[in-house]
């Protein structure tokens, strides 16, 4: 259920953002600057989800470096099959006289 834990973040992260920006834009003078709104928003959700959002963020985080270690790990299946073509390479004599060296016109 990892992907519910990066959902519930990235939820709570939109709202740390929104409602902030949904508060200020009932003020006045923040529907005449609504850049300065965004700004403001911005700064307050960043300040939010760093309080309080730490403990999602670390489980997100540790979900998705488990995911790459899982998958750059190679299995025993994939390191024999890459030993036994290192080998097979090794074994096959290198004359200049295989098929990618025949022009097919001959």
């Amino acid at each position: 259920m990892k992907t519910r834990s990066v959902v519930v973040y990235s939820v709570l992260r939109l709202l740390a953002f929104l409602v902030p920006l949904g508060i200020m834009l009932l003020f006045p003078i923040f529907r005449e600057m609504y850049w300065l709104a965004l700004i403001f928003a911005a700064l307050i959700g960043l300040s939010l989800s760093i309080i309080f959002l730490r403990r999602p963020l670390d489980d997100v985080s540790s979900g998705l470096a488990a995911r790459r270690a899982r998958r750059q790990r190679t299995t025993a299946a994939e390191q024999d099959a890459e030993v036994e073509d290192v080998a097979n390479a090794a074994l096959q004599p290198d004359d200049g006289d295989g098929p990618e060296n025949h022009s097919a016109g001959r």
